[in-house]
Protein backbone atom coordinates (compact mmCIF):
# COMPACT_ATOMS: atom_id res chain seq x y z
CA UNK A 1 0.00 0.00 0.00
CA UNK A 2 1.65 3.24 -1.11
CA UNK A 3 1.72 6.21 1.29
CA UNK A 4 0.76 9.62 -0.12
CA UNK A 5 1.35 12.93 1.54
CA UNK A 6 -1.84 14.88 2.30
CA UNK A 7 -2.64 17.85 0.16
CA UNK A 8 -2.44 20.20 3.15
CA UNK A 9 1.17 19.23 3.75
CA UNK A 10 2.08 20.00 0.16
CA UNK A 11 0.41 23.35 0.31
CA UNK A 12 2.12 24.13 3.57
CA UNK A 13 5.55 23.30 2.15
CA UNK A 14 5.10 25.27 -1.05
CA UNK A 15 3.35 28.51 0.14
CA UNK A 16 4.51 31.06 2.68
CA UNK A 17 1.51 32.59 4.45
CA UNK A 18 1.45 35.86 6.25
CA UNK A 19 1.60 35.61 10.00
CA UNK A 20 -2.04 36.52 10.76
CA UNK A 21 -4.48 34.95 13.18
CA UNK A 22 -6.50 33.38 10.37
CA UNK A 23 -3.37 32.01 8.74
CA UNK A 24 -2.15 30.66 12.07
CA UNK A 25 -5.45 28.87 12.66
CA UNK A 26 -5.29 27.41 9.14
CA UNK A 27 -1.75 26.15 9.67
CA UNK A 28 -2.70 24.50 13.01
CA UNK A 29 -5.75 22.92 11.39
CA UNK A 30 -3.70 21.59 8.48
CA UNK A 31 -1.11 20.06 10.83
CA UNK A 32 -3.87 18.40 12.84
CA UNK A 33 -5.37 16.92 9.65
CA UNK A 34 -1.93 15.72 8.59
CA UNK A 35 -1.36 13.84 11.88
CA UNK A 36 -4.80 12.31 11.67
CA UNK A 37 -4.18 11.16 8.12
CA UNK A 38 -0.84 9.65 9.11
CA UNK A 39 -2.42 7.82 12.05
CA UNK A 40 -5.18 6.51 9.83
CA UNK A 41 -2.68 5.31 7.27
CA UNK A 42 -0.46 3.67 9.86
CA UNK A 43 -3.51 2.15 11.43
CA UNK A 44 -4.38 0.46 8.14
CA UNK A 45 -0.86 -0.88 7.80
CA UNK A 46 -0.91 -2.22 11.32
CA UNK A 47 -4.12 -4.12 10.65
CA UNK A 48 -2.59 -5.78 7.61
CA UNK A 49 0.67 -6.91 9.17
CA UNK A 50 -0.77 -10.19 10.30
CA UNK A 51 -1.94 -10.89 6.76
CA UNK A 52 1.41 -10.27 5.17
CA UNK A 53 3.37 -13.33 4.10
CA UNK A 54 7.04 -13.72 3.43
CA UNK A 55 8.06 -15.44 0.23
CA UNK A 56 10.83 -17.83 1.26
CA UNK A 57 11.78 -18.54 -2.32
CA UNK A 58 13.12 -15.03 -2.82
CA UNK A 59 16.58 -14.36 -1.49
CA UNK A 60 16.99 -11.46 0.92
CA UNK A 61 18.50 -8.36 -0.62
CA UNK A 62 22.03 -7.76 0.60
CA UNK A 63 22.94 -4.23 1.40
CA UNK A 64 25.97 -2.81 -0.30
CA UNK A 65 28.56 -0.69 1.37
CA UNK A 66 30.33 1.94 -0.63
CA UNK A 67 33.97 2.13 0.31
CA UNK A 68 36.29 4.78 -0.96
CA UNK A 69 39.79 3.81 -2.02
CA UNK A 70 42.63 6.22 -1.48
CA UNK A 71 43.08 8.46 -4.47
CA UNK A 72 40.61 6.38 -6.50
CA UNK A 73 36.96 6.50 -7.47
CA UNK A 74 34.31 4.93 -5.32
CA UNK A 75 33.80 1.17 -5.68
CA UNK A 76 31.00 -1.07 -4.42
CA UNK A 77 31.88 -4.10 -2.34
CA UNK A 78 29.48 -6.65 -0.88
CA UNK A 79 28.80 -6.40 2.84
CA UNK A 80 29.64 -10.04 3.25
CA UNK A 81 33.22 -9.57 2.00
CA UNK A 82 35.94 -9.76 4.63
CA UNK A 83 38.50 -7.10 5.53
CA UNK A 84 41.16 -9.13 3.76
CA UNK A 85 39.33 -8.80 0.44
CA UNK A 86 39.07 -5.03 0.99
CA UNK A 87 42.81 -4.79 1.53
CA UNK A 88 43.43 -6.70 -1.66
CA UNK A 89 41.17 -4.26 -3.50
CA UNK A 90 43.13 -1.28 -2.17
CA UNK A 91 46.62 -2.64 -2.84
CA UNK A 92 45.85 -4.39 -6.08
CA UNK A 93 47.86 -1.87 -8.16
CA UNK A 94 51.00 -2.23 -6.09
CA UNK A 95 53.94 -4.28 -7.26
CA UNK A 96 53.67 -8.01 -6.48
CA UNK A 97 55.81 -9.36 -3.71
CA UNK A 98 58.82 -11.42 -4.60
CA UNK A 99 58.44 -15.03 -3.44
CA UNK A 100 61.65 -16.88 -2.72
CA UNK A 101 61.35 -20.66 -2.71
CA UNK A 102 63.88 -22.48 -0.59
CA UNK A 103 64.88 -25.83 -2.05
CA UNK A 104 66.47 -28.54 0.09
CA UNK A 105 70.06 -29.38 -0.60
CA UNK A 106 71.35 -32.91 -0.86
CA UNK A 107 74.88 -34.05 -0.24
CA UNK A 108 74.59 -36.88 -2.70
CA UNK A 109 73.26 -36.76 -6.21
CA UNK A 110 69.87 -38.38 -6.68
CA UNK A 111 69.52 -40.88 -9.49
CA UNK A 112 66.12 -41.92 -10.73
CA UNK A 113 65.57 -45.48 -11.92
CA UNK A 114 64.98 -45.95 -15.57
CA UNK A 115 61.35 -46.75 -16.44
CA UNK A 116 60.55 -49.59 -18.72
CA UNK A 117 58.63 -48.69 -21.84
CA UNK A 118 54.87 -49.21 -21.55
CA UNK A 119 53.60 -51.82 -23.96
CA UNK A 120 50.00 -52.39 -25.07
CA UNK A 121 48.19 -55.23 -23.25
CA UNK A 122 47.82 -58.47 -25.11
CA UNK A 123 44.31 -59.38 -26.30
CA UNK A 124 42.27 -61.71 -24.10
CA UNK A 125 42.57 -65.36 -25.02
CA UNK A 126 39.15 -66.97 -25.27
CA UNK A 127 40.26 -70.37 -26.44
CA UNK A 128 38.52 -73.37 -24.94
CA UNK A 129 41.65 -74.86 -23.40
CA UNK A 130 42.26 -71.90 -21.07
CA UNK A 131 40.85 -72.19 -17.54
CA UNK A 132 40.32 -68.43 -17.20
CA UNK A 133 38.90 -67.91 -20.67
CA UNK A 134 36.02 -65.53 -21.23
CA UNK A 135 32.73 -67.38 -21.56
CA UNK A 136 32.03 -67.91 -25.23
CA UNK A 137 28.40 -68.62 -24.47
CA UNK A 138 27.73 -65.00 -23.57
CA UNK A 139 28.87 -63.94 -27.01
CA UNK A 140 25.82 -65.67 -28.52
CA UNK A 141 23.31 -64.66 -25.85
CA UNK A 142 20.72 -62.22 -27.12
CA UNK A 143 19.50 -59.35 -24.97
CA UNK A 144 15.78 -60.07 -24.96
CA UNK A 145 15.02 -56.83 -23.06
CA UNK A 146 16.79 -54.48 -25.48
CA UNK A 147 13.53 -53.32 -27.09
CA UNK A 148 11.71 -52.84 -23.78
CA UNK A 149 13.56 -49.76 -22.57
CA UNK A 150 10.69 -47.42 -23.42
CA UNK A 151 8.04 -49.50 -21.64
CA UNK A 152 8.21 -48.91 -17.88
CA UNK A 153 5.77 -51.76 -17.17
CA UNK A 154 8.31 -54.32 -18.40
CA UNK A 155 10.95 -53.02 -15.92
CA UNK A 156 13.74 -54.03 -18.26
CA UNK A 157 16.39 -52.42 -16.05
CA UNK A 158 15.94 -54.87 -13.19
CA UNK A 159 13.87 -57.74 -14.58
CA UNK A 160 16.85 -60.08 -14.28
CA UNK A 161 17.21 -59.17 -10.60
CA UNK A 162 13.53 -59.96 -10.08
CA UNK A 163 13.90 -63.44 -11.54
CA UNK A 164 17.04 -64.03 -9.49
CA UNK A 165 15.03 -63.24 -6.36
CA UNK A 166 12.22 -65.51 -7.54
CA UNK A 167 14.68 -68.40 -7.74
CA UNK A 168 15.65 -67.71 -4.16
CA UNK A 169 12.00 -67.82 -3.11
CA UNK A 170 11.23 -71.09 -4.90
CA UNK A 171 14.15 -72.72 -3.12
CA UNK A 172 12.97 -71.28 0.20
CA UNK A 173 9.43 -72.68 -0.10
CA UNK A 174 10.34 -76.08 -1.53
CA UNK A 175 8.29 -79.26 -1.10
CA UNK A 176 10.03 -82.43 0.04
CA UNK A 177 10.01 -85.65 -1.91
CA UNK A 178 7.48 -88.23 -0.60
CA UNK A 179 6.27 -85.87 2.10
CA UNK A 180 3.05 -87.91 2.52
CA UNK A 181 4.94 -91.07 3.46
CA UNK A 182 3.50 -92.68 6.60
CA UNK A 183 0.36 -90.54 6.65
CA UNK A 184 -3.32 -91.25 6.25
CA UNK A 185 -3.52 -89.16 3.08
CA UNK A 186 -1.79 -90.83 0.15
CA UNK A 187 -0.46 -89.59 -3.17
CA UNK A 188 -3.40 -91.13 -5.00
CA UNK A 189 -5.87 -89.21 -2.80
CA UNK A 190 -3.96 -86.04 -3.53
CA UNK A 191 -4.14 -86.73 -7.29
CA UNK A 192 -7.92 -87.21 -7.13
CA UNK A 193 -8.30 -83.95 -5.19
CA UNK A 194 -6.18 -81.95 -7.65
CA UNK A 195 -8.06 -83.38 -10.64
CA UNK A 196 -11.37 -82.36 -9.06
CA UNK A 197 -10.02 -78.89 -8.27
CA UNK A 198 -9.06 -78.47 -11.94
CA UNK A 199 -12.72 -78.93 -12.81
CA UNK A 200 -13.79 -76.45 -10.10
CA UNK A 201 -11.23 -73.96 -11.35
CA UNK A 202 -12.53 -74.30 -14.91
CA UNK A 203 -16.13 -73.92 -13.76
CA UNK A 204 -15.40 -70.74 -11.77
CA UNK A 205 -13.43 -69.26 -14.73
CA UNK A 206 -10.47 -68.40 -12.53
CA UNK A 207 -6.99 -67.35 -13.59
CA UNK A 208 -4.32 -69.93 -14.35
CA UNK A 209 -2.16 -68.55 -11.54
CA UNK A 210 -4.93 -69.36 -9.08
CA UNK A 211 -4.80 -73.07 -9.90
CA UNK A 212 -1.01 -73.31 -9.53
CA UNK A 213 -1.07 -71.34 -6.28
CA UNK A 214 -3.85 -73.59 -4.96
CA UNK A 215 -1.73 -76.69 -5.51
CA UNK A 216 1.28 -74.97 -3.95
CA UNK A 217 -0.71 -74.11 -0.82
CA UNK A 218 -2.05 -77.67 -0.53
CA UNK A 219 1.39 -79.26 -0.76
CA UNK A 220 3.02 -76.84 1.65
CA UNK A 221 0.18 -77.24 4.17
CA UNK A 222 0.06 -81.03 3.99
CA UNK A 223 3.82 -81.07 4.44
CA UNK A 224 3.62 -79.45 7.88
CA UNK A 225 0.18 -80.62 9.07
CA UNK A 226 -1.35 -84.02 9.70
CA UNK A 227 -4.73 -84.08 7.95
CA UNK A 228 -7.29 -86.86 7.93
CA UNK A 229 -8.78 -87.99 4.63
CA UNK A 230 -12.17 -86.64 5.70
CA UNK A 231 -10.70 -83.13 5.84
CA UNK A 232 -8.71 -83.37 2.59
CA UNK A 233 -11.43 -81.85 0.41
CA UNK A 234 -11.85 -79.07 2.96
CA UNK A 235 -8.15 -78.29 2.63
CA UNK A 236 -8.51 -78.20 -1.15
CA UNK A 237 -11.44 -75.77 -1.37
CA UNK A 238 -10.00 -73.55 1.35
CA UNK A 239 -6.65 -73.42 -0.46
CA UNK A 240 -8.47 -72.34 -3.62
CA UNK A 241 -10.32 -69.67 -1.63
CA UNK A 242 -7.04 -68.26 -0.29
CA UNK A 243 -5.44 -68.41 -3.75
CA UNK A 244 -8.43 -66.61 -5.25
CA UNK A 245 -8.12 -63.82 -2.73
CA UNK A 246 -4.43 -63.54 -3.60
CA UNK A 247 -4.72 -63.61 -7.41
CA UNK A 248 -8.25 -62.73 -8.50
CA UNK A 249 -9.89 -59.34 -8.84
CA UNK A 250 -13.22 -60.83 -7.72
CA UNK A 251 -12.76 -63.97 -5.67
CA UNK A 252 -15.60 -66.50 -5.23
CA UNK A 253 -17.51 -66.29 -1.96
CA UNK A 254 -17.37 -68.84 0.82
CA UNK A 255 -20.93 -69.88 -0.02
CA UNK A 256 -19.80 -70.87 -3.52
CA UNK A 257 -17.32 -73.36 -2.11
CA UNK A 258 -19.95 -74.69 0.30
CA UNK A 259 -22.22 -75.28 -2.69
CA UNK A 260 -19.48 -76.90 -4.80
CA UNK A 261 -18.80 -79.42 -2.02
CA UNK A 262 -22.52 -80.29 -1.86
CA UNK A 263 -22.75 -78.86 1.68
CA UNK A 264 -20.21 -81.33 2.98
CA UNK A 265 -18.64 -78.46 4.94
CA UNK A 266 -20.15 -75.33 6.43
CA UNK A 267 -18.98 -71.73 6.14
CA UNK A 268 -17.56 -71.93 9.63
CA UNK A 269 -15.50 -75.00 8.70
CA UNK A 270 -13.99 -73.21 5.72
CA UNK A 271 -13.19 -70.10 7.78
CA UNK A 272 -11.55 -72.17 10.51
CA UNK A 273 -9.45 -74.03 7.96
CA UNK A 274 -8.50 -70.72 6.32
CA UNK A 275 -7.16 -69.38 9.61
CA UNK A 276 -5.22 -72.59 10.19
CA UNK A 277 -3.65 -72.45 6.71
CA UNK A 278 -2.65 -68.81 7.14
CA UNK A 279 -1.00 -69.50 10.49
CA UNK A 280 0.73 -72.67 9.34
CA UNK A 281 2.22 -71.02 6.25
CA UNK A 282 2.95 -67.78 8.13
CA UNK A 283 0.97 -65.73 5.60
CA UNK A 284 3.67 -66.37 2.98
CA UNK A 285 2.18 -67.04 -0.46
CA UNK A 286 4.82 -65.45 -2.66
CA UNK A 287 6.30 -68.68 -3.99
CA UNK A 288 6.87 -68.27 -7.75
CA UNK A 289 4.79 -70.34 -10.13
CA UNK A 290 5.67 -72.28 -13.27
CA UNK A 291 3.81 -69.76 -15.39
CA UNK A 292 6.11 -66.95 -14.30
CA UNK A 293 9.19 -68.76 -15.54
CA UNK A 294 7.51 -70.11 -18.67
CA UNK A 295 6.63 -66.63 -19.89
CA UNK A 296 10.23 -65.53 -19.47
CA UNK A 297 11.55 -68.62 -21.24
CA UNK A 298 9.07 -68.27 -24.11
CA UNK A 299 10.24 -64.71 -24.63
CA UNK A 300 13.88 -65.81 -24.63
CA UNK A 301 13.16 -68.57 -27.15
CA UNK A 302 10.82 -66.43 -29.28
CA UNK A 303 8.43 -69.35 -29.52
CA UNK A 304 5.01 -69.27 -31.14
CA UNK A 305 1.64 -69.79 -29.48
CA UNK A 306 1.56 -73.51 -30.29
CA UNK A 307 4.79 -74.24 -28.43
CA UNK A 308 3.78 -72.06 -25.51
CA UNK A 309 0.39 -73.79 -25.20
CA UNK A 310 1.93 -77.25 -25.35
CA UNK A 311 4.36 -76.26 -22.60
CA UNK A 312 1.41 -75.12 -20.48
CA UNK A 313 -0.30 -78.48 -21.04
CA UNK A 314 2.82 -80.35 -19.96
CA UNK A 315 3.15 -78.19 -16.84
CA UNK A 316 -0.46 -78.69 -15.86
CA UNK A 317 -0.06 -82.45 -16.13
CA UNK A 318 2.63 -82.24 -13.43
CA UNK A 319 0.40 -80.71 -10.75
CA UNK A 320 -1.63 -83.93 -10.54
CA UNK A 321 1.46 -86.15 -10.34
CA UNK A 322 2.65 -86.71 -6.77
CA UNK A 323 6.06 -87.99 -7.85
CA UNK A 324 7.02 -84.57 -9.28
CA UNK A 325 6.31 -82.36 -6.26
CA UNK A 326 10.00 -82.03 -5.36
CA UNK A 327 10.97 -80.25 -8.60
CA UNK A 328 11.24 -76.48 -8.61
CA UNK A 329 8.81 -74.44 -10.73
CA UNK A 330 11.68 -73.06 -12.82
CA UNK A 331 12.86 -76.60 -13.62
CA UNK A 332 9.41 -77.74 -14.70
CA UNK A 333 8.86 -74.64 -16.84
CA UNK A 334 12.21 -75.00 -18.61
CA UNK A 335 11.77 -78.75 -19.21
CA UNK A 336 8.22 -78.28 -20.52
CA UNK A 337 9.29 -75.68 -23.06
CA UNK A 338 12.34 -77.68 -24.09
CA UNK A 339 10.21 -80.77 -24.71
CA UNK A 340 7.58 -78.71 -26.55
CA UNK A 341 10.20 -77.30 -28.92
CA UNK A 342 11.71 -80.72 -29.48
CA UNK A 343 8.37 -82.38 -30.25
CA UNK A 344 6.82 -79.76 -32.52
CA UNK A 345 9.69 -78.78 -34.80
CA UNK A 346 12.87 -80.21 -33.29
CA UNK A 347 14.09 -76.77 -32.18
CA UNK A 348 17.33 -76.60 -30.24
CA UNK A 349 17.75 -75.31 -26.70
CA UNK A 350 20.14 -72.47 -27.58
CA UNK A 351 22.52 -70.41 -25.46
CA UNK A 352 19.98 -67.64 -24.91
CA UNK A 353 17.50 -70.08 -23.38
CA UNK A 354 20.20 -71.66 -21.25
CA UNK A 355 21.27 -68.25 -19.99
CA UNK A 356 17.84 -66.92 -19.01
CA UNK A 357 16.48 -70.23 -17.69
CA UNK A 358 19.81 -71.08 -15.94
CA UNK A 359 19.44 -74.71 -17.16
CA UNK A 360 21.14 -76.53 -19.97
CA UNK A 361 19.42 -79.16 -22.09
CA UNK A 362 21.42 -81.86 -20.34
CA UNK A 363 20.15 -80.68 -16.95
CA UNK A 364 16.55 -80.88 -18.16
CA UNK A 365 16.73 -84.33 -19.75
CA UNK A 366 15.49 -86.36 -16.70
CA UNK A 367 12.47 -84.09 -16.27
CA UNK A 368 11.71 -84.21 -20.00
CA UNK A 369 11.58 -87.99 -19.83
CA UNK A 370 9.07 -87.85 -16.99
CA UNK A 371 6.96 -85.28 -18.81
CA UNK A 372 6.88 -87.48 -21.91
CA UNK A 373 5.82 -90.39 -19.72
CA UNK A 374 2.95 -88.29 -18.34
CA UNK A 375 1.73 -87.49 -21.86
CA UNK A 376 1.60 -91.16 -22.78
CA UNK A 377 -0.05 -92.11 -19.49
CA UNK A 378 -2.71 -89.37 -19.78
CA UNK A 379 -4.38 -91.12 -22.71
CA UNK A 380 -5.52 -94.03 -20.52
CA UNK A 381 -5.73 -92.29 -17.14
CA UNK A 382 -8.97 -91.97 -15.19
CA UNK A 383 -8.00 -88.45 -14.16
CA UNK A 384 -8.95 -86.64 -17.35
CA UNK A 385 -9.61 -83.06 -16.23
CA UNK A 386 -6.40 -81.56 -17.63
CA UNK A 387 -6.48 -83.50 -20.89
CA UNK A 388 -10.15 -82.63 -21.47
CA UNK A 389 -9.47 -78.98 -20.74
CA UNK A 390 -6.69 -78.74 -23.33
CA UNK A 391 -8.68 -80.61 -25.96
CA UNK A 392 -10.92 -77.56 -26.48
CA UNK A 393 -10.41 -75.05 -29.26
CA UNK A 394 -9.51 -72.40 -26.70
CA UNK A 395 -6.24 -74.24 -26.12
CA UNK A 396 -5.75 -75.18 -29.81
CA UNK A 397 -6.75 -78.79 -29.04
CA UNK A 398 -3.16 -79.31 -28.08
CA UNK A 399 -3.79 -82.43 -26.01
CA UNK A 400 -4.98 -84.27 -29.14
CA UNK A 401 -2.18 -83.09 -31.43
CA UNK A 402 -0.53 -85.73 -33.59
CA UNK A 403 2.93 -84.55 -32.53
CA UNK A 404 2.33 -86.02 -29.07
CA UNK A 405 2.79 -89.45 -30.64
CA UNK A 406 6.04 -88.60 -32.37
CA UNK A 407 9.02 -90.97 -32.11
CA UNK A 408 11.04 -88.39 -30.17
CA UNK A 409 8.43 -88.20 -27.41
CA UNK A 410 7.85 -91.95 -27.29
CA UNK A 411 11.58 -92.51 -26.98
CA UNK A 412 11.83 -90.18 -24.00
CA UNK A 413 8.79 -91.83 -22.38
CA UNK A 414 10.32 -95.26 -22.81
CA UNK A 415 13.55 -94.07 -21.17
CA UNK A 416 11.55 -92.78 -18.18
CA UNK A 417 9.68 -96.06 -17.83
CA UNK A 418 12.93 -97.98 -17.97
CA UNK A 419 14.60 -95.87 -15.29
CA UNK A 420 11.65 -96.20 -12.91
Amino acid sequence: MALTRPVSANIEGSLKLAPSRENTDAIIASKTMTRAAHRATLGDIGNKVSKMTIDASKKPIKKEIIQAAKGRTLQKNKATSSLKSADIEIYRDKEPAVIVEVLPTFKTKLTLPECEPVSAPAPMDISDDKPDAFSRALLTVEDIDANDRDNPQLVSEYVNDIYSYMRILEAKYFVKRNYLEGREVTGKMRAILIDWLCQVHHRFHLLQETLYLTVSIIDRYLQVKQVSKNKLQLVGVTAMLVASKYEEMYAPEVADFVYITDNAYSKADIRDMERDILRSLEFSFGKPLCLHFLRRNSKAGQVDAMKHTLAKYLMELTIVEYDLVQYLPSQIAAAALCLSMKVLDSSQWNDTLSHYSTYSEKDLLPIQQKLAHLVVKAENSKLTAVRTKYSSSKFMKISTAAELKSPALLELAAAAAASS
